[in-house]
């Protein structure tokens, strides 16, 4: 057997000597906490993009916007959002606010309550357009299946412009989707830093970035530049509960301003309307011609909502003349509250889905 030189085995007993002082060190070092090594994870925030401005960009050859950005567009650029929530995006549509209608809002409001019934997300964010916002916010807020919050954004700015307001909303509404403090307030509207409730949210401005207001009752908060702040809760929230119908019931809108003969409440009727609402004046008024079509209107069993043109302010049976609110309320038809004609339509609609009874749709609008 072949001898082995000393000068190597000294080498290897320097080795495995270095090998097991190593491996006591390593042993004998103080190992990290799990919650040191493992972070919590974010919660989740879906972005559900319908389009609007905020998805728009100016086209170089129309010279004016035009959608033109996806919702993982948007997401980029807003790169601090990825600190407050793990974000998902879900390109529903990309189209202007103004071709919103009932099917395009049913198809979201399943969109936002299939996204809320998992147990891992915080809330939902959807971006839209200004112009008709305010309906679709009304719309999610009566179908919500959730405790938990939907927050409604928008632009009045295209991303082709340096001040863009897309991304400062964006991110508000990522924070207020994981603030505690924002379940149970339903959808909301969020623009400039201010959060509005869906019932009372109302379009005030063309094109200023502070055009969402609610009206008489305020804001229901700020996101500060430090923490999302609320000051009051939405106390007049309902539910009504969507059907698998493949389509909701066809409710118009009818005018009244000086010299209306009735002749929009007869078309509605011969278009098929299951329900019409007045927009009527002051406390829920009209002149003896539209009297007489809301009249006939009732008689053939379509519920009237009546409701104003006027911003704030409820509508009551108060005046006695013939087309007064009283006259009205003695014919049959269903005074809408405070709700704006817009608002007043959505809630019709979604109620003919159950019953066209005056009374129970009066008790609905009272809530």
């Amino acid at each position: 057997m072949p001898l082995v030189p000393r000068s190597l085995i000294r080498a290897s007993l320097a080795a495995a000597t270095l090998l097991l002082a190593c491996a006591s060190a390593q042993a004998q070092q103080p190992k990290p906490a799990a919650a040191a090594t493992e972070q919590p994870a974010l919660p989740v925030v879906r972005l559900i993009a319908t389009g609007g401005t905020i998805a728009m960009k100016i086209d170089p050859v129309k010279h004016a916007p035009v959608p033109a950005i996806s919702g993982e567009d948007l997401i980029s650029t807003v790169p601090e959002i990825s600190k407050v929530a793990r974000i998902e995006v879900q390109n529903l549509s990309n189209v202007p606010s103004d071709y919103m209608d009932p099917d395009r809002w049913t198809q979201l409001a399943k969109a936002v309550n299939e996204t809320l019934a998992r147990p891992e997300v915080a809330g939902v964010i959807v971006s839209h357009g200004t112009d008709t916002l305010e309906e679709t916010a009304w719309f999610i807020d009566l179908t919500l299946d959730s405790d938990k919050p939907v927050v409604l954004i928008c632009a009045q700015r295209n991303a082709s412009e340096k001040d863009f307001d897309g991304p400062r909303n964006l991110l508000n509404a990522a924070r207020i989707c994981v603030s505690p403090q924002a379940k149970k307030m339903g959808a909301m509207i969020v623009l400039n830093n201010q959060i509005n409730a869906a019932r009372e949210a109302v379009k005030t401005h063309t094109s200023d970035v502070e055009t969402f207001k609610s009206g008489d009752y305020g804001f229901l908060g700020v996101a500060d530049y430090d923490r999302v702040v609320f000051y009051r809760a939405p106390l007049r929230r309902q539910h009504v509960a969507l059907k698998d119908a493949p389509h909701l019931p066809r409710v118009d809108i009818v005018p009244m301003y000086g010299g209306a003969d009735g002749t929009f409440v007869r078309a509605a009727l011969q278009a098929g309307a299951k329900g019409i609402v007045v927009q009527a004046l002051g406390w829920g008024n009209m002149n003896p011609a539209l009297f007489e079509a809301v009249k006939e209107a009732i008689g053939k069993g379509i519920p009237v909502v009546i409701t104003t043109r006027v911003y704030n302010g409820r509508v009551l049976p108060n005046y006695g003349f013939q087309g007064g609110g009283k006259t009205l309320q003695e014919a049959g038809a269903i005074f809408g509250d405070n709700l704006s004609a817009q608002k007043a339509r959505i809630l019709l609609m979604l109620a003919l889905q159950s019953t066209s009874n005056a009374q129970e749709l009066q008790k609905l609008f009272d809530r």
